[in-house]
């Protein structure tokens, strides 16, 4: 199952993973895609970008136009989710410009620790 896992993650420790990940040659089993803080996470994986990816799972590569119809949205509403969601990496435009969610589930991940 092609997972992508979102964290939080300060930058240097995703640069870290990067490098290690790098120097040994070693695939990792899963894509991850890390916020700084989870307040971003929050403002980038909205509600209404939730329901997107769930009507977008299995569905393949689909017009934006379709998207809005999936979820019962405007179509320009639309857009601006999946013009968020394209910017962090979370779904892929094909050659054609169609939009696709190009894996199979969605991890996501974080812990709040008392001060």
């Amino acid at each position: 199952m092609k997972t992508v896992t979102l964290d939080v993650r300060s930058p240097s420790d995703a640069m870290e993973d990067f490098t290690q990940a790098w120097r040994t040659d070693k695939p990792q089993r899963s894509a991850h895609i890390s916020f700084a803080t989870p307040e971003l996470l929050w403002k980038v994986l909205t509600e209404k970008r939730w329901e997107l990816l769930k009507a977008l799972r299995g569905a393949g590569p689909v017009s934006i136009r379709e998207a809005a119809r999936r979820v019962g949205r405007d179509v320009k509403a639309v857009h601006g989710d999946v013009t968020a969601l394209l910017n962090a990496g979370v779904l892929d435009r094909t050659e054609d410009g169609r939009i696709v969610f190009p894996f199979e589930a969605i991890k996501v991940e974080f812990l709040l620790r008392a001060a």
